[in-house]
């Protein structure tokens, strides 16, 4: 993922892919009788699709699927996750959607009332009520306001017509007007990405698996395999009988191979367990929280306990190699897992371990190392930079290149055997080779002399009834009021800062790029959110000439719409993932983001103009380095700025880093592709200071400890959730301390 959100690959998002009961590992010599097998699966299968559409219809016509109490619990869950995350924002540019939490935490309130409600709390409304949390919790990302809103008030200088001020009034018009074109982007998607497709989307399966595992004691049997899972695993012994032939003459650990059977039944089977891990899980967060209580309240007092200088007092004093013992920055090293933390600290060993010295004692940055504009603290920043853009050229452009690479071919093949055949008129209806190893759609019977390479014309998999899916009016209507909506806005708050042209190419770039996000997300589990952003001021910098005199702002303009839509339409389409699983009503879902964005948007305003008012920002506690990676990016592409030796050094890191990213695209499933660091992560490590990379690095190693010893990854998950959420409600407390002007000790 994108270093603005963490999130990372369940383990246990598999569960629902691979599913079989069978033991396909037959002797060659055996030779089963395919086309029996084939028959009697193709029966269970058929079966299995029309019990996957009754427990959809049946899911989705359940009044709980939008209740005003799901809604309600969601924007509460969303305030605390709003400000959590604008604190961990403004400090290092981290945000998180806490989707698993956000199920947990309504899940525990919606049990301890269950006495006192009138109907039961259910999978489907537990999917509204993080559907709507998350929408409202990453609002401070999805607005600007831990990165582009910092660079216009405080970073633009007075030849780049800055800074701008801006009241809460300004800011909310903003929010809102930016807030809801991305929702509208992912609805139309659904269809392909989801029900023909079937991307994995990780994190929302894993959401979908935690939510199933909490509910499965709803009538105190033991839980049994859903239909859409049943449907799911007889497709894939469909296929795999279909394709029997060919498996005989793989190895057994080949990439098609049938899990261990019963690993995925035992699992379902032993939840009362995973249950009991879970609530450890919990209670073991909520006494770190309570620790965490003790030392965010003594770090109001004593502010240094934020740096600890563990490799010596000249290392803290001359290079900033300090270590920040926040727990919640352990938290978030769990959740990012071994290998981007390590990444993440060689980015801070190469920058601040050898440039920042280096630039330093060559006079390149003669100014103290903590700061921004002379310092060798802003001089790396010119680095990191160059490594993210290479990066997100890279990846995003091989996503774009991909399908022709892969599925050009056979649509060349398929052309020239229309054309020989003299049907010209069908060759734009040539057929799409997606899914070929995805589920197959087959009839009750099938003929056993059916040619073997002869394939169904449907590869979707059952969908929620038409009534419960948004209606193309409703989508494409929404489209363009919002469009309308976010240039409005943008007219309102900036005036005549930004041309109409600049905004509509800015939001066209948004729709094209969230296309590639939410693939990338669906595939990966990562949305390329800053990756994103940055290529559009990179586009606009070709677009928009420097001479203009506003160049600058309208560079982080357009970054900013671009990155809003693609974190939308990525964070709608997680959720309609976890929704599909569980059977929840699309529709349901769509209302409830859209409630949680327009409720974040005037949240995530005020919170930042309390935060702003009350902390001098940049500074302290609140350094807002993502602000600095927006104002020196758009400087970069726009050729301003640049210090002394930045560009040699600049070209040198992006050059180093096209180069691993091309071959980390190569060596995707191969053993020596995980010791290549990943370009974002190292520039994150890079521009952000030692003691937050140093304090992730940690709970990398314990998330690595963790998974060696067998444990659960999602109870880890849970509690490195419940640390970064214990000091984020915390840090209200101390927001409100200095409100009041409590003085420090």
């Amino acid at each position: 993922m994108a270093p603005d959100r963490g999130s990372r690959a369940d383990s246990q998002s598999t569960g629902y892919h691979s599913m079989s009961t069978k033991d396909h590992t037959q002797e060659v010599s055996q030779e089963p009788d395919i086309s029996g097998d084939e028959d009697s699966i193709a029966v269970e299968e058929a079966e299995a699709r029309d019990e996957a559409r009754n427990f959809l219809a049946e899911r989705a016509d359940e009044e709980q699927n939008f209740t005003v109490r799901g809604v309600l619990v969601g924007l509460a869950i969303g305030v605390i996750i709003c400000f959590s995350n604008m604190y961990f924002g403004l400090q290092t540019g981290w945000v998180s959607g806490m989707a698993m939490p956000a199920a947990l935490i309504g899940f525990a309130f919606f049990k301890t009332v269950a006495r006192h409600i009138n109907y039961p709390f259910t999978p489907v409304e537990n999917v509204l009520v993080q559907t709507v949390a998350g929408a409202l919790g990453t609002m401070p990302l999805g607005c600007g306001f831990v990165g582009v809103l910092p660079a216009l008030n405080y970073l633009l200088k007075p030849d780049e017509n800055g800074p701008l001020v801006f009241g809460t009034g300004k800011l909310m018009i903003w929010a809102i007007g930016i807030c809801f074109f991305g929702v509208f982007i992912a609805v139309p998607l659904r269809r392909e990405v989801l029900i023909r497709e079937k991307l994995k989307f990780p994190s929302g399966t894993a959401t979908a698996l935690m939510i199933g595992v909490l509910h499965g004691n709803e009538k105190g049997a033991e839980k049994q395999e859903n239909p859409m899972e049943t449907f799911r695993r007889r497709s894939q012994d469909m296929l795999r009988s279909r394709s029997m032939d060919e498996q005989r003459n793989h190895t057994a650990d080949g990439p098609d191979t049938a899990p261990e059977p019963g690993t995925e039944g035992d699992r379902r089977s032993d939840w009362k367990a995973q249950i009991k891990l879970l609530i450890v899980a919990f209670g073991i967060s909520a006494v770190y929280i309570i620790l965490l209580i003790t030392q965010t309240l003594a770090s109001y007092f004593i502010p240094p306990l934020h740096d600890i200088p563990i490799l010596g007092l000249p290392l803290a004093h001359n290079w900033l190699w300090t270590l920040n013992p926040s727990p919640a920055y352990i938290g978030q090293g769990i959740i990012m897992g071994p290998a981007t933390t390590l990444h993440m600290l060689l980015g801070a060993v190469v920058g601040w371990g050898i440039l920042s010295p280096l630039a330093k004692n060559k006079g390149w940055a003669p100014g103290p190392v903590e700061e921004w504009e002379t310092g060798s603290k802003g001089w790396i920043v010119w680095v990191s930079l160059a490594i993210m853009l290479s990066d997100s050229v890279v990846s995003l452009g091989w996503l774009v290149l991909r399908p022709a690479i892969q599925y050009g071919p056979h649509y060349v093949r398929e052309a020239r055997e229309r054309i020989k055949s003299g049907n010209y008129r069908s060759i734009l209806g040539l057929s799409s080779p997606f899914s070929r190893g995805a589920y197959t759609p087959l009839s009750a019977t099938i003929s056993a002399s059916q040619a073997p390479d002869q394939k169904p014309a449907s590869r979707s998999e059952p969908d929620a009834p038409p009534e419960h899916l948004v209606s193309n009016r409703v989508v494409y209507l929404g489209l363009l009021a919002s469009i309308a909506l976010c240039i409005g806005a943008t007219h309102i708050v900036f005036a005549s800062l930004i041309p109409l042209y600049a905004t509509l190419l800015a939001i066209l770039l948004a729709l094209l790029l969230s296309l590639m996000g939410v693939r990338a997300l669906g595939e990966t589990d990562l949305n390329p959110v800053s990756g994103i952003s940055k290529l559009t001021q990179l586009a606009f910098a070709l677009l928009i000439p420097s001479s203009n005199p506003n160049a600058i702002i309208i560079n982080l303009l357009a970054g900013a719409i671009s990155e809003s839509g693609a974190l939308q339409a990525g964070d709608m389409m997680q959720d309609l993932k976890t929704g599909h699983l569980l059977g929840a009503a699309p529709k349901a879902q769509f209302y409830g983001q859209l409630i949680g964005s327009f409720v974040g948007a005037i949240v995530s305003a005020a919170v930042y103009k309390l935060y702003t008012s009350v902390y001098t920002i940049p500074g302290g506690m609140f350094q807002v380095p993502t602000a600095y990676v927006w104002i020196f990016t758009a400087r970069l592409v726009t050729g301003k700025g640049l210090p002394d030796m930045a560009w040699q050094w600049a070209l040198g890191g992006g050059c180093i880093f096209a180069v691993l990213t091309a071959l980390r695209i190569v060596g995707q499933g191969k053993s020596w592709q995980a010791y290549l660091p990943g370009g974002i992560a190292v520039a994150v490590g890079m521009y952000n200071v030692p003691s937050f990379t140093l304090a992730r690095t940690c709970g990398g190693l314990v998330s690595w400890w963790w998974s060696r010893r067998g444990g659960e990854e999602g109870t880890v998950i849970v509690l490195a959730s419940g640390l970064i959420l214990g000091e984020g409600v915390v840090s209200i407390v101390n927001l409100g301390l200095a409100s009041l002007r409590v003085p420090h000790l």
